[in-house]
């Protein structure tokens, strides 16, 4: 029987996943649209499924044609329509399908008949998932820049910023393509600060002089990144005339729900509003630290850490390498800390993150397992999936960062 403190704890992670559903997120918000005549509508991201039923449940017959484009093994979980075409592809380093993606999203826009209205749903993983290439750039030269970034330990903004430099779309160059049409650009944040022109590197939203590259983010680049960078000149300010951006759902609303749903059952609350970064080891251990030298109760956080990569990563992701890191603080203790994705993948696997207490690292050293080396080797999956704790949800129809949760008795 699953402790109830971990019962509690999932019970509240489950409360923000509903708080940010795409589906219904989208759907309360079209309730307004008041375009007349048929729609067109493109959904990308992790969460493109689920925001496309959100506009087949409003749309209906107003509805034209439709593009999905979501991750691998995340197309079927969206509505299955004559009208509707899902593409899969890579995550979270771009391939073959993302280049594929980009053909026919660029396909998909040079149909529209003259002045129809277009509704954009974009979510988190939407810089991978879908990519028209500068020339000069081979889709392996992007391949391994991504690899690169990812392995980096920069932010997702940083990141953002080469891959707009290495795009024919990102940073606004979409927009060009919509000239003539009404366009509702609506977003379900997954960067910080829950700027528009950041999330899925602003495929439509004009950047901003903070997006553009800077001279000390290019020196910072190995020499062979560097010279595949594309001399580009940002899109021209009336490229985003005819277009409307709102942002649906964020960080913000996941822990919100969080926190009202533990003083619904009594719980002392201790939210933080600062967002969780740099790195992940570090930060599990000084939070692991926070809840224990701290008074009972729920802790939240929300936000998206960073792990440098070794040459050859083992299993997991930014969540579960935390979470193992806070399980070395907590070894003994009856705190028990949650930490995962919204979006029900944590890195490259199909775990959602983690779920540790203090007896995770008696568990998983009965099993043979050392965390220390396992951190080392960027392996925590392997640890969590010996003690017990990794967590599996598959996609959630959201995508807003992490969230972290802390449980200490009384």
């Amino acid at each position: 029987m699953i402790p109830e403190p971990r019962r509690l704890l999932l019970e509240l992670y489950a409360a923000a996943l509903r708080a940010v559903d795409g589906r219904v997120a989208v759907r309360e918000r079209l309730a307004h649209y008041a375009a007349a005549g048929p729609v067109y509508v493109v959904a990308i991201g992790k969460a493109a499924p689920a925001m496309m039923e959100g506009a087949f449940d409003v749309l209906d017959a107003r509805l034209a044609r439709a593009l999905v484009i979501t991750k691998q093994g995340y197309g079927g979980a969206g509505p299955v329509d004559a009208r509707l075409q899902v593409l899969e592809a890579e995550h979270p380093v771009p391939g073959s399908g993302s280049l594929a993606a980009g053909r026919a999203l660029l396909e998909f826009l040079a149909a529209l008949p003259p002045q129809a209205p277009v509704v954009f749903l974009i979510s988190g993983g939407t810089s991978a998932l879908v990519e028209v290439l500068s020339p000069g750039v081979e889709v392996t030269q992007l391949q391994a820049a991504n690899d690169w970034l990812l392995a980096s330990g920069w932010d997702i903004g940083r990141i953002n910023r080469v891959r707009r430099a290495l795009s024919g779309i990102k940073g606004g160059r979409l927009a060009e393509r919509l000239q003539g049409h009404a366009v509702l650009n609506l977003l379900i944040s997954d960067v910080p600060g829950d700027e528009p022109a950041t999330i899925g590197s602003g495929l439509l939203v004009a950047p901003r002089s903070e997006d553009v590259l800077s001279g000390t983010d290019v020196q910072a680049l190995p020499a062979w990144l560097r010279v595949l960078l594309a001399e580009t000149s940002p899109p021209a300010a009336e490229s985003f005339s005819h277009i409307h951006t709102e942002i649906l759902r964020s960080n913000r609303d996941a822990r919100a729900a969080v926190i009202a749903s533990g003083r619904s059952r009594g719980l002392t609350v201790h939210g933080n509003d600062v967002l969780l970064q740099d790195d992940a080891a570090a930060g599990g251990r000084a939070l692991a630290a926070q809840v224990l030298a701290g008074p009972p109760g729920l802790y939240v956080w929300g936000g998206e850490t960073t792990v440098r990569l070794p040459p050859q990563p083992g299993r997991g992701g930014r969540c579960q390498h935390l979470a193992l890191a806070a399980a070395q603080v907590l070894a003994g203790s009856a705190v028990v800390l949650l930490a995962a994705g919204t979006d029900g993948s944590d890195g490259p696997g199909e775990d959602a993150g983690a779920l540790v207490d203090g007896e995770t690292m008696a568990r998983g050293e009965l099993e043979g397992f050392v965390a220390r080396d396992c951190l080392a080797r960027a392996d925590a999956g392997s640890f969590l999936e010996a003690s017990g704790d990794l967590l599996q949800t598959g996609p959630t129809g959201s995508n807003v960062m992490d969230l972290v949760l802390a449980l200490k008795p009384t």
